[in-house]
């Protein structure tokens, strides 16, 4: 498709059942999400080296007793907004029980989100997933990044409504230490 045919079907507003839509129509596996503001980004698929990131990450927290019902790769979270709800695809999100089916869950239980970042998502998932996060009350939030250590940024929300840094370790560090050490 040209990119004039799409500009002539984007909806005037992207809506989270636009933003659905868009997912099952795109056979290439590109990740769509919008911000309560209505900002809308589009980033390809994950590559190998992100799928093995986060396999890992999953592995250790299944290891560790999380059940797989908690546990959800790439599902779509509804963020609140003032005028709309915004949708995002975290890499990884971690629940406090099984949730209900959906294409956008509901924050009810959510206590982890992390993202790996890629390249050219730096400033999404350092500064814009990170700011709309607290602004939506999500207690924890990691943030992996693809240097040479993996280095993980484990944020949490600090009573100020914004996240503090409660540590930055090595991914080989953080999967030798128990999960709950860093959920509690």
């Amino acid at each position: 498709m040209s990119a004039e045919a799409v500009g002539m079907h984007m909806p005037a507003v992207v809506g989270l059942d636009d933003l659905a839509a868009m997912i099952a129509a795109d056979t290439y596996g590109h990740r769509y999400e919008t911000s309560p503001e209505g900002v809308l980004s589009v980033t390809p698929p994950p590559d190998s080296d992100h799928a093995v990131i986060a396999t890992r990450l999953m592995l250790w927290l299944g290891m560790a007793g999380w059940p797989a019902e908690q546990l959800m790769q790439a599902a779509g979270i509804r963020i609140p907004g003032s005028e709309r709800d915004g949708g995002r695809i975290p890499d990884m999100a971690v629940w406090d029980g099984p949730k209900a089916r959906g294409v956008w869950l509901d924050l009810a239980g959510l206590l982890l989100v992390i993202e790996i970042v890629s390249p050219g998502s730096e400033a999404m998932d350092e500064y814009t997933k990170r700011r709309e996060y607290a602004l939506a009350g999500i207690p924890r939030y990691w943030v992996v990044d693809r240097d040479t250590a993996q280095t993980v940024t484990l944020y949490r929300l600090g009573g100020s409504g914004a996240y503090e840094v409660g540590a930055k370790m090595p991914l080989a560090w953080l999967l030798q230490t128990a999960p709950a050490d860093h959920l509690g």
